[in-house]
C-alpha cells in the first residue's frame, strides 16, 4: 500500500503525550471511504467516567508523509480519498489545562477501485533461455492509470514459455505461446513468439581499467554476436555484479543499471557480468575508498536562544560587507539582521517587528538592496509579505507590504528579476502568486500559478534560470516557465513545462543546479516526515530521503540517486561547485561530495565530507539540533538552526595522521627507490584496500 494518500486540513503536525484520564473520541475511528470521497472529521474529548468535552485547539495530521495545510487552527480535519491505502490519522487537542496536550491516532482506510481494463505487454523481442521484462497497466473509471500491477499469469504452453508465480516469463524453446492476465476481474490474452537466440559471444570492457573509487559510475559497453561474429544490434544483454568487500565485517553492495552503468558503495573486488541466456562474459574492477573527508569546525554564533529561528539567508551589501537575516517561528513575528563579515563574530545589527507569529522565510535582491520576508498568522490575518529596504542593514526600513490574496499566510517566497514568487499556504487549489516590485513602494500581483488537483499543496518554489520549480508534496515537482522562454513563459504567463513525483509524496524543497563536472541538469527533491509529528518545544524524529532527479532532458526526468542519512530528514540545502550543503534537522549540517554522475545510494558510497551537530546547552530547546538550511557563502557555510540561532562554519583539509612517522620513507628516499615517475603508482598501491 502507499504512503500518504488522504490529504488533511491542518496547520502543523505535533505528536504529544497522552493523558491516563483522558481520550479523544472520533467519527475517523473505524472509518472507510471510497476514492474521491470527502469526509469531515468531528472528534471530542472523553474521561473515565464517559463525559464528553469539545477541544478548543484541535489539530489533525497524517502520520507517515506530508501534510496539507489548511485552515489555521481548526477544530475539525477535512479529508479527501485520492488514493487507496490504510492510513493513521492523528487528532491533537492543544491549549488544555496547564498546558497540556492530547493525542489519538485512528485507522483509517481508502477502498481499492475495481478496474475497468487491464493490458501488458512485453518489452522487445523473446529469446530462448531468456526472461521477458512485461509491463502491466490497469485503467479505473476515473481515467486513473497504474502501472506496474501485480496481474496473475497463465501460459498455454509452458514447454515453450513458462510463467512463474510472481509473472516472469521465461523463454524455453522457440515457437508460440498464449500468455493470460487477470486482475480484478478483467483479463487479457497475447500470443507471444519466441526466437532462437543468435548470441555466441560478448564482448565486455569498461571505461575504468580495472580502478575505480566508491561512488563513480563508470559505463560498460557490451557486444554481442552471432556465430559469424557479427554484431547484433538490438539486443541488450543482462547486467549484474558480485564482490567481496575489503571490510570483513561488511558484504560488498553496488548498483547496477539495465543500461549498463555500475557504481561500487564500498571498497573490494567486484565482479561485473553481462549474459544473453547461456551466454555471458565478465570483468573485474577494484573499488577503493572515496577518501573526501574534510574537518568542519565553528566560527561563530549568532545567539537566538530565547525563541525559534526559521529561514536564513545570506549576502553582500551595498557597501561590500557581508549580512544576512533570518526570521522567527512561532514568536512575535521578528526578524533579525546580522553583520557576518567577519564569521568569528557575529553581530546582531538589527531587527524588524511585524504583525504575525511566523516569519517562515526571508530572501534579499541580487544587489542587496531589498529584502523581502513571509508573514503567518498575524492578529488580523492580513498577512502576506513585507518589503524593507536593506541599503544600510543597521537601519532597516519597512517600506510597504502586499497582502491581496495572501491573507492566508505566505509560507515561502523566491526573488528572481524584479519578482517575488510567494507561496499561499493556505490556498486552495495551491498556487503561487507572481509580484512585481519593480516599484517597491508599489508592489502589484502580474500572475499566478495553480496546480488545480484535489487535496494538491505547495511547499517552496525556487527560480533557476527562467524556470521555476515548485515543491507540491504529494505532487511532487512542477516546472514553470516564467521568463526562459522555453515554452514562452513570463511572469504574468506562468506556462507548465513538466512535472516529477515520486510515491512518498512528502516533496517539500527542490533545488535546481548544472553539475560543473558533467554538465548534467539535475533536481535535488526533499522530503519531509515526521514519524511521530512535529513538537516545537522537544527533540523530533525526523526521515526522508534526497532524490537526485535527472532533468537534462525536461520532458524525460528520472530519478538517479539518493542521499539519506539513516533516522534523520532534511530541510533546505544549497549546492554550490558540485558540493551539497544540507540542513538535515537533527542530523546538523551534511557536506556531501555530488561530483561526477551520480547514481544509487550516495550516502553508503562515502561521499559525505564532513558532518557538524549545532545544539547549545543554553539552545531554546538544550544540546538539541534542528537545522533548517545551509548556505555556503564567500567560502564559509552558514546557518540557520531551529534553537540555538545562525551560525557559520569552515572546511578544513584534514590533518596529517603523525602516529606513525617512522612506518613509511621519505617522499625524497621513494623517489630515489622507485623513480619519480613511478611515485604515484606506489601511492596508489599503498591506498589500496588488500584484496580478501
Amino acid at each position: 500500500m502507499k504512503k500518504l494518500k488522504l490529504i488533511i486540513v491542518a496547520t502543523f503536525s505535533l505528536q504529544l503525550n497522552y493523558s491516563q484520564n483522558l481520550s479523544i473520541e472520533s467519527n475517523l475511528d473505524g472509518l472507510i471511504l471510497n476514492i474521491g470521497e470527502t469526509f469531515q472529521a468531528e472528534s471530542f474529548i472523553s474521561n473515565l467516567d464517559g463525559n464528553k468535552t469539545t477541544c478548543e485547539r484541535l489539530i489533525y495530521y497524517q502520520k507517515d508523509g506530508a501534510f496539507n495545510v489548511g485552515a489555521a487552527i481548526d477544530p475539525t480535519g477535512l479529508l479527501v480519498a485520492s488514493e487507496p491505502g490504510i492510513f493513521e490519522i492523528v487528532a491533537v487537542c492543544v491549549g488544555m489545562e496547564g498546558g497540556k496536550r492530547l493525542s489519538q491516532t485512528f485507522l483509517v482506510g481508502v477502498k481499492f477501485p475495481k478496474a475497468s481494463s487491464i493490458d501488458f505487454n512485453v518489452i522487445g523481442e523473446l529469446y530462448t533461455g531468456n526472461f521477458a521484462e512485461v509491463n502491466s497497466v490497469a485503467k479505473y473509471a476515473d481515467g486513473k492509470v497504474k502501472s506496474d500491477v501485480n496481474f496473475k499469469y497463465q501460459s498455454s504452453d509452458p514447454a515453450i514459455i513458462k510463467v512463474d508465480d510472481l509473472g516472469n516469463l521465461k523463454a524455453i524453446k522457440k515457437g508460440s505461446s498464449v500468455i493470460s492476465a487477470s486482475f480484478d476481474g478483467q483479463s487479457v490474452s497475447k500470443k507471444i513468439n519466441v526466437k532462437n537466440n543468435p548470441v555466441v559471444s560478448i564482448d565486455l570492457s569498461s571505461e575504468s581499467e580495472g580502478f575505480i573509487k566508491t561512488g563513480d559510475v563508470i559505463n560498460l559497453s557490451a557486444q554481442l554476436k552471432d556465430k559469424k561474429g557479427n554484431i547484433l544490434s538490438g539486443i541488450k544483454p543482462k547486467f549484474s555484479f558480485s564482490g567481496v568487500s575489503s571490510n570483513k565485517s561488511t558484504t560488498a553492495s553496488g548498483l547496477i543499471s539495465d543500461k549498463g552503468k555500475f557504481v561500487a558503495d564500498l571498497a573490494g573486488e567486484y565482479v561485473i557480468n553481462a549474459s544473453f541466456g547461456s551466454t555471458s562474459s565478465s570483468i573485474q574492477v577494484r573499488a577503493i575508498d572515496r577518501d573526501i573527508k574534510k574537518e568542519i569546525v565553528k566560527l561563530g554564533l549568532g545567539e537566538v536562544f530565547d525563541r525559534r529561528t526559521s529561514d536564513a539567508w545570506f549576502f553582500e551589501g551595498t557597501d561590500g560587507k557581508d549580512y544576512g537575516v533570518s526570521g522567527t517561528w512561532g514568536s512575535d513575528g521578528t526578524a533579525y539582521f546580522w553583520d557576518v563579515t567577519d564569521p568569528t563574530d557575529i553581530k546582531k545589527i538589527d531587527s524588524v517587528q511585524v504583525d504575525a507569529r511566523i516569519v517562515n522565510d526571508v530572501k534579499v535582491s541580487k544587489d542587496g538592496k531589498l529584502c523581502v520576508i513571509s508573514r503567518e498568522a498575524s492578529s488580523k490575518r492580513k498577512n502576506g509579505i513585507i518589503l524593507i529596504d536593506v541599503t544600510d542593514p543597521s537601519n532597516t526600513e519597512i517600506i510597504s507590504e502586499y497582502t491581496t490574496n495572501l491573507t492566508g499566510g505566505v509560507h515561502n517566497i523566491f526573488i528572481y528579476e524584479n519578482h517575488v514568487y510567494a507561496l499561499n499556504a493556505f490556498a486552495n487549489p495551491a498556487k503561487y502568486y507572481v509580484i512585481n516590485i519593480e516599484d517597491p513602494k508599489n508592489p502589484k500581483e502580474v500572475g499566478f500559478f495553480e496546480v488545480d488537483e484535489p487535496g494538491s499543496a505547495i511547499h517552496d518554489v525556487w527560480i533557476e534560470d527562467g524556470i521555476a520549480y515548485s515543491s507540491n508534496w504529494k505532487q511532487g515537482v512542477y516546472l514553470v516557465d516564467v521568463g526562459n522562454g522555453i515554452a514562452g513563459g513570463s511572469p504574468s504567463n506562468p506556462v507548465e513545462i513538466g512535472n516529477y513525483r515520486y510515491d512518498s509524496g512528502a516533496n517539500h524543497a527542490a533545488f535546481p543546479f548544472k553539475s560543473k563536472s558533467t554538465g548534467k541538469f539535475y533536481v535535488i527533491m526533499g522530503d519531509e516526515i515526521f514519524p511521530q509529528g512535529v513538537d516545537a518545544n522537544t527533540f523530533n524524529e525526523t526521515a526522508g530521503y534526497l532524490h537526485f532527479i535527472d532533468f537534462t532532458d525536461l520532458k524525460n526526468p528520472v530519478e538517479v540517486a539518493r542521499y539519506e542519512v539513516p533516522g534523520h530528514g532534511s530541510h533546505n540545502y544549497w549546492v554550490e561547485d558540485d558540493v551539497l550543503y544540507i540542513g538535515m534537522y537533527t542530523a546538523g549540517v551534511r557536506v556531501v561530495d555530488i561530483s561526477g554522475e551520480l547514481m544509487g545510494d550516495l550516502y553508503k558510497q562515502g561521499r559525505e565530507i564532513a558532518k557538524y551537530g549545532t545544539g547549545h546547552p543554553d539552545g531554546y530547546v538544550p544540546n538539541s539540533t534542528m537545522l533548517w538550511g545551509a548556505q555556503y557563502f564567500k567560502g564559509n557555510i552558514f546557518y540557520s538552526d531551529f534553537y540555538t540561532g545562525i551560525g557559520a562554519l569552515k572546511l578544513l583539509d584534514k590533518k596529517k595522521d603523525n602516529s606513525n612517522t617512522n612506518q613509511f620513507a621519505s617522499d625524497q628516499t621513494l623517489k630515489e627507490a622507485l623513480g619519480a615517475e613511478d611515485l604515484l603508482d606506489f601511492f596508489q598501491i599503498l591506498a589500496s584496500p588488500p584484496i580478501e
